[in-house]
């Protein structure tokens, strides 16, 4: 039994089912709707209809691995402390090391398509826009999680308001048509390799339920609230996904989507309503800021965990007297995320971030595997789907994608190997602090 945190460290629980719910969909309905299609279908032409199916199973193996989890262990982590205590320490911070690297990965790809779409000019421009952007979610975060919760549920809705336009707007003007899906050679563009690849690519999309779980100390009644949030926030985002990608692929094909660098406005060029344009680029923009804020909230409640353990500095365990949030850990994954995006580009920060989460999701149906039938309310199967599909997709990155994921991964073990030893030769570690609450 994991012992109990300090009063003085533990979070407010504030959220309810509703604010979960936004807050998991202000991860998914992100910047991915508006820019994953393009790559998808370049890898599989109209099999990447078949690749968000595939990814959407993956992932509600993996969502539903989350919910059971979070409900037997209601505290901030995520599958960190489920890794912890399902499968061993060293197991937990792999999976807590994976999430922070490839989510503060996702932090700059966020702030990085924001600016893209919203700051015109030179690309120096683009970085500040995207710097105070991220500066700016960072300081709202710090003021307490129930603003986090009311803004999201703002960007969300102006989100799925602009994707309604843009499906209505294809509908009515005039140009979809079934003969752009390309008919059954289109389908199989990529082979089956591709379709998986397509699947990988939407997949980084979808995995903001995730979010959920990493609030687990700030939702009331968490038995109850998580495993109801989090299938419920995946389902209206496969459902959303999927009506946009058919919409998009009706009105320009797949040919056209694959070589645009913002499929959506190709989509409704294409469909004759060009007007719509500025309004895609709009509903991208928030979408990405969106996204942004709910990352940032789950990185660093994360960071708190880990800090808790002394995985990581104890400095970044510190929550605010009055805000109850971890804002230490928050202003450091700020500084940090400001870094990447004044050094990265999209491409490097996406494939980055795919392969730490897919690490963290395998982890977490590993962890499900191992829980009793008192705190099982899924079968064991799923959990076993989940952990095979996360390693396919895994097999489906670039090449340099893997590469620097291993090697970032050495580096965190390496690293906890070499605190854990001087820890030995010097003074006993201090308890556990991340409980059951």
């Amino acid at each position: 039994m994991p012992a109990q945190t300090p009063p003085d460290t533990r979070l407010a629980r504030r959220l309810g089912t509703r604010d979960a719910v936004v807050i998991g969909l202000g991860s998914m309905i992100g910047a991915g709707v508006f820019s994953a299609i393009g790559p998808a279908a370049r890898v599989a032409g109209t099999g990447l209809l078949a690749g968000l199916v595939i990814a959407a199973v993956i992932a509600y193996c993996n969502a539903v691995a989350s919910a059971q989890l979070a409900a037997a262990y209601p505290t901030s982590g995520g599958t960190y402390i489920y890794g912890r205590e399902r499968l061993g320490h060293w197991w937990g911070f792999t999976a807590g090391w994976g999430f922070l690297v490839g989510k503060t990965a996702s932090c700059a790809a966020m702030a990085l398509t924001f600016a893209a779409y919203a700051v015109p000019g030179p690309w120096w421009a683009q970085r500040l826009g995207a710097v105070a952007a991220v500066c700016g979610l960072a300081a709202l975060n710090y003021r307490g999680v129930t603003r986090t919760a009311t803004l999201t549920r703002v960007l969300v809705a102006a989100s799925l308001t602009v994707l309604a336009v843009v499906v209505v707007g294809i509908a009515v003007g005039g140009h979809a048509d079934l003969a752009n899906l390309g008919g059954r050679q289109a389908l199989g563009t990529g082979g089956g390799y591709g379709i998986l690849q397509a699947a990988g690519l939407l997949f980084f999309a979808f995995a903001g339920y995730a979010r959920i779980a990493t609030l687990g100390e700030e939702v009331r009644e968490p038995r109850r609230t998580i495993p109801r949030a989090i299938p419920l926030a995946l389902g209206i985002a496969v459902s959303v996904y999927l009506v946009v990608a058919v919409a998009a692929l009706l009105a320009a094909g797949p040919a056209a989507l694959a070589a645009a660098t913002s499929p959506l406005t190709t989509a409704v060029q294409a469909a004759g309503v060009p007007h719509l344009a500025p309004v895609v680029r709009a509903g991208a923009a928030l979408a990405a800021l969106g996204a942004l804020l709910a990352l940032i909230a789950g990185v660093g409640r994360t960071g708190l965990a880990m800090a808790r353990h002394r995985d990581l500095p104890s400095w970044l365990a510190a929550v605010h007297p009055r805000y109850r949030v971890p804002h230490h850990a928050e202003v450091a994954l700020a500084v940090v995320t400001v870094v990447l995006v004044a050094t990265l580009d999209l491409r490097t920060a996406i494939g980055f971030s795919s392969f730490g989460v897919l690490v963290y999701y395998a982890l977490a149906n590993a962890a499900a595997l191992t829980q009793p039938a008192a705190d099982r309310r899924w079968p064991r199967g799923l959990n076993v789907l989940g952990i095979a599909g996360c390693l396919v997709l895994v097999a489906t990155l670039p090449w340099q994608s893997v590469t620097a994921g291993l090697l970032v991964f050495a580096v965190g073990l390496a690293g906890r190997a070499l605190v854990l030893a001087r820890r030995r030769r010097g003074a006993p570690d201090a308890p556990a602090v991340s409980p059951r609450s």
